[in-house]
């Protein structure tokens, strides 16, 4: 108990010294843009903080390095902590909320597993997982605004689509209010909650029940986003979302391996070197298939304008175009795009953020630079690291 409390008084005290003389957000939006079309950036990150050293000494450095880069805003595509040995307790979610209050820009913000679908495992509290996501509705999502010290007004899918907490089934129908989109600069962005844990199909307490609800509730998010977009005369989308939902025959990290075609699991392979198995789960439910399918219908119905999808989840950096068509043609204007998040549980070199750079009036409209959050650079002086 006590070197519990001693945790939570070094992370109380992070985001204290990372907030710095801060006070309670506004409603004001961000200063008026002359030219609504200019360029600007926004920062995305994700998957932190999973250790002390990361909550204490990374968090603060990364929170200045952001608020230093004069962000359009950021958002954070979800898991406020490890997935395991952490507790989902009520200080979770309060304390992860002082962290985005504390950038000056708009921080929006998707759900990760980690925030609620895996705090039914023992070591997390063995919580209900759909009580801790209707919690964290409340902390987060009770407004129509992005938290920061400046706010972006949302619009919210209010419409009781999601299944919410019940100690009974059926479970009753709530409004999703996690799932938000925006209009900024030319650009449609939108986040939807889209989970790790086969999406909740797989992992300690599979509930197929909620996230038959959850996932046709976001589809419809998804269709009725890109409607908007047309009807607006968006110059993209982007999509944020935290689970790393598997694209191709390359990436088995979070899932089984995919055929690119039908984006359905390819079959079983035989021999170790070629077994169809990922590394997060060795269950065959599938709870990205039917969501992959609608993504790409939106992706070729929205006539080559650049659709960007990001993720969190497998802890990998990257930005690719894994996405093809029904023949096996790349998507060229579908860009993938992975935020670092953590890798290592231990020390804070993983902690760090992705800038990217928005110009609505270019061709690909978005480019990309991973950033060096230079407090939170690994010490090579020492031989031992070499």
């Amino acid at each position: 108990m006590a070197r519990a409390t001693a945790i939570a008084c070094l992370l109380l005290a992070a985001v204290a010294l990372a907030a710095g003389a801060y006070s309670p957000p506004s409603r004001r939006p961000p200063a008026r843009r002359d030219d609504p079309m200019a360029p600007y950036s926004i920062g995305l990150w994700g998957d932190l903080p999973y250790s002390v050293d990361q909550a204490t000494i990374g968090m603060p450095h990364l929170i200045a390095d952001m608020n230093a880069a004069k962000l359009a805003f950021s958002v954070m595509d979800g898991d406020l902590k490890q997935g395991s040995n952490s507790p989902c307790d009520d200080a979770l979610y309060s304390r992860s909320l002082a962290y985005l209050n504390a950038l000056d820009a708009p921080a929006a913000f998707t759900p990760g597993d980690n925030d609620w679908v895996d705090c039914d495992r023992p070591n997390n509290g063995g919580y209900n997982s759909l009580e801790r996501l209707d919690y964290e509705r409340k902390v987060f999502f009770s407004e129509p605004y992005t938290a920061g010290k400046t706010r972006l007004r949302q619009e919210v899918q209010t419409e009781p689509l999601c299944p919410g907490y019940s100690a009974t089934k059926p479970y009753p129908l709530v409004p999703c209010l996690e799932n938000r989109r925006w209009m900024y600069g030319g650009v449609m962005y939108m986040t939807a909650n889209v989970q790790g844990s086969c999406n909740n199909l797989c992992d300690t307490n599979p509930d197929p029940e909620e996230f038959a609800g959850r996932n046709a509730a976001n589809i419809a998010w998804l269709k009725s986003t890109f409607a908007a977009a047309k009807q607006a005369g968006a110059v993209a989308v982007m999509i944020v979302t935290q689970a790393n939902p598997g694209w191709d025959g390359a990436d088995s990290t979070r899932t089984l391996r995919r055929d690119p075609k039908t984006l359905g699991f390819l079959p079983p392979r035989i021999g170790a070197n070629n077994s169809n198995t990922c590394s997060d789960d060795t269950s065959s439910a599938d709870g990205f298939q039917d969501w992959l399918l609608a993504v790409r219908a939106a992706t070729i119905g929205f006539g080559g304008r650049p659709v960007v999808y990001v993720h969190g989840d497998s802890h990998y950096f990257r930005v690719d175009k894994p996405l093809q068509d029904k023949n096996g043609a790349r998507i060229q204007y579908f860009t993938r795009v992975e935020t670092p998040g953590d890798n290592a549980q231990t020390g804070n070199n993983d902690v760090t953020w992705l800038k990217v750079h928005v110009d609505p009036r270019s061709r690909e409209v978005f480019s990309y630079s991973p950033q060096v959050v230079v407090g939170n650079v690994a010490n090579y002086t020492s031989h031992h690291r070499l």
